[in-house]
């Protein structure tokens, strides 16, 4: 059975900066958790970062730039977070590898777990596409990356997958 990574939010859990969580009502999901595929984590979260904690925003690049080292991820203080933010993609990566993830599904427009759209960086709620530092290295191992409002699309390549892999 391929098993499916997401956001740790999503389904719920209060566990956002803002202290909120991502609901889901799907058929979809509640079969999913039934079966036992879903790999939750959250990439902040497993690096210490708090409940509530101020939002961040990739500044001056994109998730692969700051993965590469050549842009930063700051709070709205202005306070660089970038290491952090690193760390929380490579920790979601390794839960991925460990758990033989087939594809992720994270909520979109974090600055870790965004996969369509991220805030642009100047904390003035204009949002761009782009994805986060979490979705970026997933991506770089070739895990595919859902938004969390395109679980039709995910469960359509999740059952592509297993009937490729027999």
């Amino acid at each position: 059975m391929l098993r499916v990574l997401v956001s740790g939010c999503v389904g719920g859990a209060a566990i956002r900066f803002n202290e909120t969580g991502v609901p889901v009502d799907s058929p979809i999901w509640r079969r999913w958790t039934t079966e036992g595929r879903l790999v939750p984590i959250c990439p902040e979260l497993a690096v210490g970062f708090p409940v509530p904690r101020p939002p961040a925003e990739i500044v001056d690049g994109t998730a692969a730039d700051v993965l590469d080292g050549r842009a930063r991820v700051r709070e709205a203080s202005g306070r660089d977070v970038t290491e952090l933010f690193r760390a929380a993609a490579h920790r979601a990566l390794q839960r991925a590898i460990d758990a033989h993830v087939a594809l992720a599904v994270l909520v979109d427009g974090s600055p870790t777990c965004g996969s369509g759209y991220i805030h642009d960086g100047t904390f003035s709620g204009i949002t761009v596409p782009g994805q986060g530092v979490a979705t970026e290295a997933l991506r770089r191992h070739g895990i595919p990356v859902f938004q969390h409002d395109e679980l039709e699309a995910a469960a359509a390549a999740l059952a592509e997958l297993e009937r490729s892999s027999g």
